[in-house]
């Protein structure tokens, strides 16, 4: 089992970490790496779910942080070991999001903070919802996410990015009848009159709502179409797939009410959906952490799990360090400088 040193450089903890391969599925030894390494520090309490880690301090303090970040990766692509080149840090999981992890491990050292807190390191955050590990922990041991403000250190290029945009699929259905293509005039063409749909979603003007501040820009887009069952056949059906990006001040029902309004007279069915989370910039601890960042908070355009504890009541930011947009990219890589400023920031603000 590969040995975490806490109390080393960050950069070759983040190097360490990321060179345990831990694709969704196969976070276990990347997740023992961090619970061994958390149970030597005697100031935290430290509980495991599966493949899910969580640390707390019981100092007694007013008010708690949760600092939340997830272990897995999307697969490898021939970026690892990690390589270091110059001022970046090049490999799988740099960006998204072992760095951020690392950060936050390193503030596990903190004996004595100014606000207790809340270490999450969870599995399964890259693929099915069902499977993420957080929502895991909601679901099974709420009481161990308990505070009032949390912190994801999803990759935000060391901006705070407040809330994010809530996520619904839905698939929208185009009836036609079946001839055969030699008399094509016998039937009528579901995949034709999906043009319909189409034509809505070129038409369609997304909202940009300012909500609690922050501009969100929501999107409305065809993602997939299926019809046809073969090369001779007029297709009796045409399924278009759209995905809706919706601003935090709509939820979920009102998200649908809206695709149904959009698209009145067609069968439309809603295949997932997540909710959004406001910014909660508002709350004591949220500003004081915006103030010592000094940049302008921007709105996070896209879902991720600061969802879930929107879900419990707790207002949450992502912070981290690395451009989201190197993401899953095969040439993924994270800028020395802006790990050590994200750990700066973070102690300066918890010490």
């Amino acid at each position: 089992m590969t040995t975490l040193d806490l109390t080393g450089d960050v950069v070759e903890l983040t190097r360490t970490i990321c060179d345990i391969p831990s694709v969704s599925g196969d976070e276990k030894a990347l997740a023992d790496a961090v619970e061994n390494a958390l149970r030597t520090l005697p100031h935290l309490e430290v509980l495991r779910d599966g493949d899910a880690v969580v640390a707390r301090t019981s100092l007694g303090r007013p008010t708690r942080v949760v600092l939340a970040g997830h272990l897995d990766t999307v697969p490898i692509a021939d970026n690892l070991p990690t390589v270091l080149d110059g001022d970046l840090l090049r490999g799988r999981g740099t960006v998204d999001m072992k760095a951020g992890v690392a950060v936050m491990l390193k503030l596990a050292l903190l004996e004595a903070p100014r606000h207790d807190l809340t270490f999450v390191f969870y599995d399964h955050e890259e693929v099915a919802a069902k499977l993420n590990g957080l929502g895991r922990l909601v679901r099974n041991h709420p009481e161990w996410l308990a505070g009032d403000f949390a912190i994801l250190g999803e990759p935000s290029d060391g901006t705070v990015e407040g809330g994010c945009q809530g996520t619904m699929r839905v698939k929208i259905t185009v009836p036609g009848v079946a001839a055969h293509s030699a008399r094509s005039w016998k039937g009528s063409n579901a995949i034709h009159s999906a043009g319909a749909v189409l034509d809505i979603l070129r038409a369609y003007v997304p909202r940009e709502p300012v909500v609690d501040g922050l501009r969100y820009h929501e999107g409305l887009n065809a993602v997939k179409i299926e019809g046809g069952i073969a090369g001779n056949v007029i297709p009796d059906l045409c399924t278009v797939f759209v995905n809706h990006r919706f601003a935090p001040d709509r939820d979920v029902p009102a998200a649908e009410a809206h695709l149904r309004e959009v698209f009145a007279g067609f069968e439309v069915e809603v295949v997932d959906a997540a909710p959004g989370a406001r910014p909660g910039l508002d709350k004591p601890a949220a500003k004081e952490f915006v103030e010592l960042v000094g940049r302008e908070p921007q709105a996070k355009l896209g879902w991720t799990d600061v969802s879930r504890f929107a879900g419990l009541g707790i207002p949450a930011v992502n912070f981290g360090p690395g451009d989201p947009l190197q993401a899953h990219t095969d040439g993924e890589h994270v800028p020395v400088p802006e790990i050590r400023q994200a750990l700066h920031v973070l102690l300066s603000w918890l010490s």
